[in-house]
């Protein structure tokens, strides 16, 4: 019955991060030993603080529905957490409050991309960029990069990328999939570019800014000349350990907070009242509260890295971000092994996933079809079986 499916639901992909996650849950369910590490979801229980701002909450009746955009005093709660951190100056009426950090980027999308506008993603992007531009009626078009250059893209790269129709760029530093850090200097250097092309806007994902091992990270906003064509997105899910609350917010300029308001209005109204109560809790604390688990991800990369880097075949990057590795594994394509030919990145994937029992993500789905993703969001006993389990595999 697809054929009675709308054409915008039927060209709509279906998030690979999310369907390896419930194909290692199916297999799980049926007895075999799955090490998942293909959620980008930290394994710590969201502070003690942040559950008892939550409890309170319930306890003070917040229980009707919510402003469309969010509560005024977490909105100036995230303009206060904007100015200590990024040196950011937005005022409450420049900030909304959504249903995730997914949900402030579809709104953007939404309000500012008409069909056949075309969108620049550079690669590698998270999976949901695409699906996002394709649901608003958008092309986009993929700007290469490779672990050679750190996965970044060069000035020269966007300017030839870039076409009469060419209306939204994404960043995404520290980026998913790959963890790579874009300097200042970089982002100045892009900046030029874009300042040349006064009718392209910048959505700059910054969800994983705290979790960094010793980078300086540079908001986009910070150009001044970006600054009003810059909609800096962020949340509470990944430094905080609260992916279930799903709770993001953007800081744009008013006529675009307004129209992601307008929209939000009729499809979601506003979050959740008690996680916005929570959130407040959250951002107001100094940013060392979750240090301790900025330090262990830290560990587990360099650990992971040690590991991987000892399969000959593994060729890899040092992220700066995030909680991922992002090997090159190319060097398998055209092989065959235990029977299973290998020739893509979600060949090996698949692999990995029915040899080794564990689930990874296949590049492809970031626009980088020679690596896959690992997530290191899981116990240091876990990565060292994944791993050993790769390497018993492959050996």
């Amino acid at each position: 019955m697809t054929d009675q499916l709308s054409n915008r639901i039927n060209s709509l992909p279906i998030s690979e991060t999310l369907a390896m996650a419930a194909k290692a849950r199916e297999l799980r369910a049926e007895g075999k030993d799955i090490i998942s590490l293909s959620l980008g979801e930290p394994d710590f229980n969201t502070p003690e603080f942040i559950k008892e701002a939550a409890k309170q909450a319930i306890d003070d009746n917040y229980n009707s529905y919510s402003p469309v955009d969010g509560y005024l005093d977490l909105k100036q709660a995230i303009c206060a957490k904007f100015k200590r951190d990024n040196n950011l100056d937005y005022k409450p009426n420049q900030v909304v409050v959504s249903t995730g950090a997914k949900q402030s980027i579809a709104n953007v999308a939404m309000v500012l991309l008409n069909p056949g506008d075309e969108v620049l993603l550079p690669a590698p992007y998270w999976v949901s960029y695409s699906a996002i531009a394709t649901l608003a009626e958008a092309t986009y078009k993929e700007i290469p990069s490779t672990i050679e250059t750190n996965f970044k893209i060069t000035p020269q790269q966007l300017e030839e990328a870039i076409t009469p129709k060419t209306k939204l760029i994404f960043f995404n530093s520290p980026n998913n999939p790959s963890g790579t850090v874009y300097s200042e200097k970089e982002y100045r250097a892009l900046a030029e570019v874009l300042e040349k092309h006064p009718n392209i806007y910048v959505i700059s994902d910054e969800i994983y800014e705290h979790i960094n091992y010793g980078e300086t990270i540079f908001s986009f906003a910070k150009i001044a000349s970006m600054y009003n064509r810059t909609i800096t997105i962020n949340g509470v899910a990944k430094a905080f350990a609260m992916t279930g609350w799903r709770i993001g917010y953007i800081g744009a300029p008013e006529w675009i907070a307004k129209a992601c308001t307008k929209m939000q209005g009729q499809i979601t109204s506003g979050a959740n009242c008690i996680a916005q109560r929570a959130t407040i809790a959250a951002l107001e604390a100094p940013v060392s509260k979750i240090q301790y688990m900025v330090d262990e991800f830290k560990n587990r990369r360099n650990m992971v890295l040690e590991l991987l880097g000892e399969i000959e075949g593994f060729e890899l990057n040092i992220p700066g971000g995030a909680f991922y590795v992002f090997p090159n594994i190319s060097a398998f394509f055209g092989k065959e092994i235990n029977g299973f030919k290998i020739n893509t990145a979600s060949d090996f994937s698949m692999f990995l996933l029915n040899e080794a029992n564990i689930a990874t993500v296949s590049g492809e789905a970031f626009g980088a079809p020679n690596c896959i993703r690992i997530s290191y969001a899981a116990s240091e006993a876990q990565l060292r079986e994944a791993i050993k389990r790769i390497k018993n595999v492959l050996s």
